[in-house]
């Protein structure tokens, strides 16, 4: 049943092309028609656990009628693998008859549904009902299906157990590969079974693509939607968005509606706006829309306007580039993920006086920093923007830097050492911050990233005392749009500073990622590249100071 979800209305366009297994006059004739139309909806799930199920669902979306249907059954291999390179070539739908004392229901209504006149079944398949379609029967041998449809298949292709779904993805429709299950027993010879009637495809749905996570349950599904001209884009996550090229694909091709073809789908909150996310086609640093565990940022902290605060001050943009990345390269061969460089720049400074506005906190121009935000993400370079409030709140101050915050590379840090109460100043006191404050940014943050259908976004909370967020076990981690980390600011010898990151780990919650920070002039040592990626649990982003 096609999705209601994001509607989105779309012409169908039923054109005529030529595939057949006969030819002449008489095959034109009574050539088998076939109609398909892409989905209703932006987004269709078809989530079925049931393997029948699901090729019956996707059939649904995809076709609207099929005079010829192939059909396999349900826990055949063989005959399932072959009955999906007839189904592309013909361009026509794959069914699956249940095996065992299954129901089919799901079966005969959708056969019924497309008007189906003849059914080629496939291997051990038995399509049940009393005066239903004709009946072609060919054992799951490629030479069998190929006399009976007329197609010239391709060569013979193996395909072990747990690949069929990948081997499908890549079928060809204008010359399907013999798909050939790799543990199939000689099939045995039977009588002639006929001939197909030839069949007149349905102009193919290319503004559809199909994504699966490639389960058992998808792979008749993957015929039908190569069947139908339909893109198929294999992916390991049920979220697009981890999925460096599904983000490109969808991109790229900026189709009209996606099928989600898996039962891992259903379970998936907010599959709608990460499908917007995704078609945006902008990528990460180190590639898709993930954060974490995807990579390993190493950053440059301090301000764009001098030395005092840190080494990103200590030299002009270029410079502070090259120097990201070669503070990151070290690390390249210590882990197993892509390595980003990135800076992290304070855009809002405490300062000792209140200034014009009272808040004592002195905020950089949007123009000023941009220079520096664009120039590292055309580098590569991911972007933090660290907030250093004053007597303001943060989100306040972050709404100042909206427009940096709606480029896809860009981040947020929070800074609660410098979050002053009404009657406090800068140095005489360890500011803090409310759960109920961070959790307001965080509601906004995720609304900005969603609304923009931008990459997940890094929201950092610095940290190197439990009363610096209070009631942390009330923070907001359900916003799929951001990635939270706890940034560990610990300075010192290093058996404090491994003593604060285990007591900051005890607090919840626990669905945060972690970051640490090298002091160069205060840690005693500073931890070297080799020595850093050994704390437990290794962190995602590593700041030097």
């Amino acid at each position: 049943m096609r999705s209601p979800t994001v509607p989105i209305a779309l012409a169908v366009v039923l054109l005529a092309g030529g595939c057949g297994g006969a030819s002449g006059e008489e095959a034109e004739a009574e050539a088998a028609g076939v109609s398909t139309s892409a989905p209703d909806a932006r987004l269709t799930l078809v989530a079925d656990d049931d393997p029948v199920a699901s090729a019956a669902s996707t059939s649904r979306a995809l076709f609207d009628t099929a005079d010829v249907a192939v059909v396999a059954r349900d826990g055949d291999a063989a005959g399932t693998l072959l009955g999906a390179s007839a189904a592309t070539g013909l361009g026509v739908p794959l069914l699956l008859e249940p095996g065992g004392n299954g129901s089919a229901d799901a079966l005969t209504a959708e056969l019924e549904r497309l008007g189906t006149a003849t059914v080629l079944a496939v291997g051990e398949a038995e399509v049940p009902g009393d005066g239903g379609p004709e009946v072609v029967a060919v054992p799951a041998d490629p030479d069998a299906v190929a006399a009976a449809t007329g197609l010239e298949l391709g060569e013979a292709q193996q395909v072990d157990g747990g690949a069929e779904a990948a081997a499908v993805a890549e079928l060809d429709p204008e010359q399907p590969a013999a798909l050939v299950a790799g543990d199939a027993a000689e099939p045995p010879a039977g009588e002639d079974p006929g001939e197909l009637p030839a069949v007149e495809r349905a102009e193919p749905l290319d503004g559809t693509v199909v994504v699966s996570t490639g389960g058992p349950e998808a792979v008749a599904g993957l015929a039908t939607a190569r069947a139908a001209g339909a893109r198929v884009q294999l992916t390991d996550a049920t979220d697009p968005r981890g999925s460096t090229e599904l983000v490109e694909l969808l991109g790229e091709q900026q189709p009209e509606t996606v099928v989600a073809l898996g039962a891992g789908f259903g379970a998936e909150e907010g599959l709608e706006w990460k499908l917007d996310a995704a078609a945006s086609g902008a990528q990460l640093p180190g590639g898709g829309q993930l954060l974490f565990p995807g990579r390993m940022m190493i950053a440059l902290y301090g301000s764009t306007e001098g030395p005092a605060l840190g080494v990103l001050g200590e030299q002009g943009l270029e410079e502070s580039i090259e120097r990201a990345r070669s503070t990151a390269a070290p690390y390249e061969e210590l882990v197993d993920v892509p390595v980003v460089p990135a800076f992290e720049i304070i855009v809002t400074v405490a300062s000792s006086a209140a200034g014009p506005d009272g808040n004592y906190s002195t905020e950089q121009s949007v123009e000023d920093v941009r220079p520096w935000v664009e120039a590292a993400g055309e580098a590569g370079l991911y972007v933090v923007l660290d907030l250093q409030p004053g007597r303001t709140d943060f989100r306040t101050q972050a709404e100042q830097y909206r427009p940096l915050l709606e480029l896809p590379h860009v981040g947020l840090a929070l800074d609660p050492e410098w979050r002053l109460k009404p009657d406090q100043v800068h140095l005489r006191q360890i500011g803090q911050v409310s759960i109920d404050e961070v959790n307001e940014v965080v509601t906004w943050l995720a609304d900005l990233t969603r609304e923009n259908a931008l990459p997940q976004k890094l929201l950092v909370l610095h940290q190197f005392q439990v009363r610096m967020i209070p009631e942390r076990e009330r923070l907001d981690t359900s916003r799929d749009e951001l990635e939270i980390m706890v940034h560990v600011d610990g300075q010192g010898s290093q058996p404090a500073k491994q003593d604060t990151w285990r007591v900051l780990r005890q607090t919840e919650p626990d669905e945060v990622a972690w970051g640490w920070k090298n002091f160069y002039d205060e840690d005693l040592p500073v931890l070297t590249p080799e020595q850093t990626v050994e704390v437990e649990p290794r962190p995602d982003l590593v700041s030097y100071q």
